[in-house]
């Protein structure tokens, strides 16, 4: 005995599979880097930090200062103000491939850049 499929079956099968394999596209693009970096003594530590282009990233900061900073970047469109010896979480957009500066607003000799390859 032979099962037939009909033509709404074969739809639906067709259906299943594209949500499925767009489903997976997703969600691999959805996933972030995730990198960490401290402030302390006014210092970012380290100073330079690396993370993957074409993928959102979030940012760590743990201020190991006993005052406040301001983690500020005019090209990533961020401000977060990380209370003394706390941690902050700052969440950055997918970005290109290059150089974005970042400062202590409230101490602007504490710098550092985020290179995104």
């Amino acid at each position: 005995m032979r099962a037939r499929i009909t033509a709404g079956a074969r739809v639906a099968l067709a259906l299943a599979v594209c949500a499925t394999a767009l489903l997976d596209s997703v969600q691999g693009h959805a996933q972030s880097a995730t990198v960490d970096i401290s402030i302390k003594n006014h210092r970012f530590q380290p100073a330079e930090i690396h993370a993957p282009a074409g993928t959102p990233i979030t940012i760590r900061v743990r201020n190991l200062d006993p005052t406040p900073m301001e983690f500020e970047s005019v090209t990533l469109r961020v401000e977060k103000i990380v209370p003394a010896n706390s941690e902050g979480v700052v969440n950055v957009r997918a970005l290109s491939p290059g150089r974005y500066n970042f400062i202590d607003d409230f101490n602007q000799q504490a710098k550092g850049v985020l290179v995104v390859q």
